[in-house]
């Protein structure tokens, strides 16, 4: 029987793990922290009994993932859950942005702009199923359905700056921008568009879901179905060499690509370790993760039913900061996610007592202390905020990336979402995942699709590897 080995237990590599113990081979999961799921834990803290997402939180992507939704992991107990509101993007003059999932009821919010969204999203969402199929996979190959990825590509590869002027009210703009916001660049560079686009299309097809008790139930079933086909997973197993690899048939990496060039070094042909060696890293996430008794008194009504809050202010002030922090140059106002998990999971919360999620986009690396930037924006949103604190826990770039290694500088998109690394993944090739000598491959979210808990990225490196496979018969 053929073995596999996979490094690493986020969602890419348990996703590649279970493709290939699917097809039959003995699989061992290599994990270097004493808990699996990368990105995808969660746990409690601050108080006993409330819980928080540690990353990873909502999965628009995710929800309706070909590779997710085709392993009946309902069975392994993941449910998902859905927000009234998925996201809300509130201004300062008090009206706000507001997404729902169906593309008419936020077309009809947007006044003169609901005819452009309903223009830009109807066709897409409704097929988005179809789309996945190539927007899933890397970005060159020959589409299975080029039409309607034409249809959603033309715009994509505008810079966000462009498209956002399709819209002429202040909500519709910075409703998109937010969510373009998501790709951590600059808004007005070449497909900026891109990352907001694939997102809302998603959530307007499935919506901006959470998993039943949290994103590590995620993790959790597809540990299981991964023990049902007899793959193993070890904790604690920290991988820094080549010869710390057992044999195997088939090496899959959920590393970042830097890790992987130090671990396998000489073995890899030398172009090849010098582009994983020279791959960039993004702006970095500085987390907080609030208990908050009672909800969070939001100014517009809207945003107390949200998943999801944007706060980044209009489409100029989010534009300036995302130039600021990829400069390396911290804003006074950054761009702030907040996730109401609860609100669709009520289980999270204790009593009146809730687990509010939040990130503030900051430089690489960043060595500050951002969290009163962070409650100073919600407080600009929600004043009073600050007096419903019960207490708080902060990850700062470098904690972020001592809690997963593959989030370099405080990257959790584990690279820079520029041009070429979009396009192409680490390394200019056809072949995203290959490493270049047989039986080797890299699948974690530095390649396509890209982040998120949708899996794709292992499935895909994994297929591709039993091909290879076969091949070599």
């Amino acid at each position: 029987m053929n073995t596999a080995v996979v490094v690493g237990a986020g969602p890419n590599g348990l996703a590649a793990a279970v493709t290939l113990a699917a097809a039959g081979m003995t699989v061992t999961v290599l994990e270097a922290a004493p808990t699996i799921g990368g990105g995808t834990r969660s746990g409690e803290a601050i108080v006993p009994g409330l819980l928080h997402d540690d990353c990873s939180a909502i999965h628009p992507m995710a929800v309706g993932s070909a590779f997710l939704t085709g392993l009946d992991l309902e069975r392994y107990g993941l449910s998902w859950r859905w927000p009234e509101i998925d996201c809300v993007h509130p201004l300062d003059d008090g009206s706000a942005g507001v997404l729902h999932r169906s593309v008419e009821q936020t077309a009809a919010g947007l006044g003169r702009d609901g005819a452009r969204w309903r223009a830009l999203f109807d066709g897409p969402s409704a097929s988005y199923d179809t789309l996945a199929q190539d927007i899933t996979r890397p970005l060159l190959h020959i589409p299975a359905h080029p039409l309607t990825l034409a249809r959603f590509g033309v715009p994509t590869v505008l810079p966000a700056s462009a498209l956002a002027r399709v819209f002429r009210t202040e909500a519709a703009r910075a409703l998109f921008g937010g969510v373009a916001a998501h790709a951590f660049r600059p808004l007005h560079l070449p497909l900026t568009s891109a990352i907001g686009l694939g997102i809302l299309t998603a959530g307007h097809r499935h919506g901006w879901a959470v998993a039943a008790g949290g994103s590590q139930a995620i993790t959790a079933a597809l540990a299981a179905k991964l023990a049902d086909l007899g793959g193993t997973i070890e904790t604690g197993v920290r991988v820094d060499s080549a010869d710390q690899l057992p044999p195997a048939d088939i090496t899959m990496f959920d590393l970042a690509p830097t890790a992987v060039a130090d671990i396998l070094g000489d073995r890899l042909p030398s172009r090849i370790s010098r582009a994983l060696a020279r791959f960039r890293y993004g702006p970095g996430a500085f987390k907080v993760d609030f208990a908050v008794d009672g909800p969070v008194p939001w100014t517009h009504p809207a945003a107390a039913r949200a998943g999801t809050v944007h706060l980044g202010g209009d489409y100029a002030e989010i534009a300036a900061t995302e130039r600021a922090v990829n400069a390396g140059q911290m804003p006074q106002r950054p761009f702030v996610l907040v996730g109401q998990q609860y609100l669709a999971d009520p289980a999270r919360s204790v009593g009146d007592v809730h687990p509010l999620w939040s990130y503030a986009h900051v430089p690489h690396g960043y060595t500050g202390d951002a969290t009163e930037a962070i409650i100073a924006q919600i407080e600009r949103f929600a004043p009073g905020f600050r007096d419903r604190i019960v207490g708080y826990r902060t990850r700062s770039t470098t904690e972020m990336s001592c809690y997963n290694a593959n989030y370099v500088g405080g990257d959790i998109l584990t690279g820079a979402k520029d041009i070429r690394q979009l396009v192409f993944g680490p390394r200019v090739t056809l072949r995203p995942y290959a490493l270049g000598t047989p039986g080797r491959y890299l699948c974690s979210a530095a390649t396509p699709p890209g982040p998120g808990a949708h899996g794709m990225c292992g499935a895909n490196a994994a297929e591709v590897a039993l091909a290879a496979l076969r091949a070599r018969r």
